[in-house]
């Protein structure tokens, strides 16, 4: 259908003067950006996207965690050691260090898992956080409200970081809230 047709299908009637005719044969483009190729490997069922890799088991996803809290908490438990051992100014100045390098290390450990899906332990144990949606990593920003979101793990009695033992997609309450799931990788 073209804007000349006088087609009686044609809601807009006769062609409007000024306008000129679209040549016949010549598909249309729409407004707006053009829409992205799928990605493979992406959600998980839908039409044009990859099957969805394994999902990750609660033991590895547990591993994975105790792996980044031994790394985060060795340097910061050593200095807060120190500091205290030393006392006075110069050991509160350690303790403050140790508290700076957890905060460093949380917030590295955000942008890794943001940009990768991936740091320490996940990496170690073969897992990977990603978007339920379409597979790709979160990004720093929600990685950082996914692990605001894990109070709700928490709240319930720590239910929610048990409810991947019996979830159909081996989810958190934080990664039903912020759409994510934990796959194996490699």
């Amino acid at each position: 259908m073209s804007f000349g047709d006088p087609n009686p299908n044609n809601p807009y009637g006769q062609q409007q003067p000024g306008y000129p005719q679209a040549p016949q044969g010549v598909p249309q483009q729409g407004y707006g950006y053009p829409q992205a190729p799928p990605v493979s490997g992406g959600d998980y069922g839908q039409a044009g996207y990859g099957a969805r890799p394994p999902l990750a088991s609660w033991g590895r996803r547990v591993g994975a965690y105790l792996v980044d809290i031994i790394v985060l908490g060795i340097p910061y438990g050593v200095l807060l050691g120190i500091g205290g051992g030393v006392g006075g100014g110069a050991g509160a100045a350690i303790m403050g260090l140790g508290i700076v390098v957890f905060i460093g290390g949380m917030l590295f450990k955000l942008y890794k898992e943001g940009t990768t899906g991936q740091w320490i332990g996940k990496k170690a144990l073969g897992i990977s956080l990603l978007r339920e949606q379409d597979g790709r990593p979160l990004g720093f920003g929600m990685a950082f409200v996914r692990q605001i979101a894990h109070f709700l793990d928490s709240i319930a009695c720590y239910l929610g970081w048990l409810w991947p033992l019996w979830d159909s997609k081996n989810q958190t309450f934080a990664d039903k809230v912020c759409s994510t799931v934990v796959v194996r990788v490699g």
